[in-house]
């Protein structure tokens, strides 16, 4: 994959992110709460912390989805390349979507680490160390406590749920891609 596509899909997650963290934060926080309902809980964090309360987490969230990114698409690309090389003909829809949930799944397991610092990030409570943000302290710290098992706690899961979006989503892109590309070479 090309540099400036890197640099855009980078882009893309710093700006993307905008988005999925405030909503991360109260999912999390509504998935670990015993009785509030989301808006009672995005309005306690308004309150409560004020809107940076609601991106705690950015900073880490974007440090494991780039990393994240730059693991899953060149490794996409490059096990279709080797598909289609071993097979003598590019490779179809359903066979790029292979490709996507292994390279999803792999680049959940590689990145899993970063996601525990992140959910770390978003659940710890105000004003602790953990809330600051420093995604070395926290690794550091579930390192020093927990181990490997730390590091890598929920990996399994993560990559079920990622296999199967990167299934479904590069496998709809590419499909989507060549039913496209066909449709410009038939039109005048």
């Amino acid at each position: 994959m090309p540099v400036k596509h890197m640099l855009a899909a980078s882009a893309g997650e710093v700006v993307a992110c905008l988005i999925r963290v405030p909503s991360e934060v109260v999912k999390q926080r509504a998935q670990v709460s015993a009785s509030s309902r989301t808006f009672q809980i995005f309005s306690h964090i308004l309150y409560q912390e004020g809107i940076r309360g609601l991106y705690r987490g950015y900073t880490s969230t974007v440090l494991r989805e780039i990393p994240f990114s730059l693991v899953q698409f060149p490794l996409w690309e490059s096990l279709k390349a080797l598909w289609s090389w071993r097979q003598d003909r590019m490779v179809d829809s359903w066979q790029s979507a292979v490709c996507g949930a292994f390279a999803g799944g792999f680049a959940a397991m590689v990145t899993t680490p970063l996601d525990v610092a992140k959910t770390r990030i978003m659940l710890a409570k105000a004003g602790s160390s953990t809330a600051s943000g420093n995604v070395l302290s926290v690794l550091h710290e579930v390192w020093r406590i927990q181990g490997l098992s730390g590091l890598f706690a929920g990996v399994f899961p993560r990559m079920a749920a990622i296999s199967l979006g990167g299934f479904i989503f590069l496998g709809a892109y590419d499909q989507t891609r060549s039913l496209l590309l066909k449709l410009g070479k038939e039109s005048p």
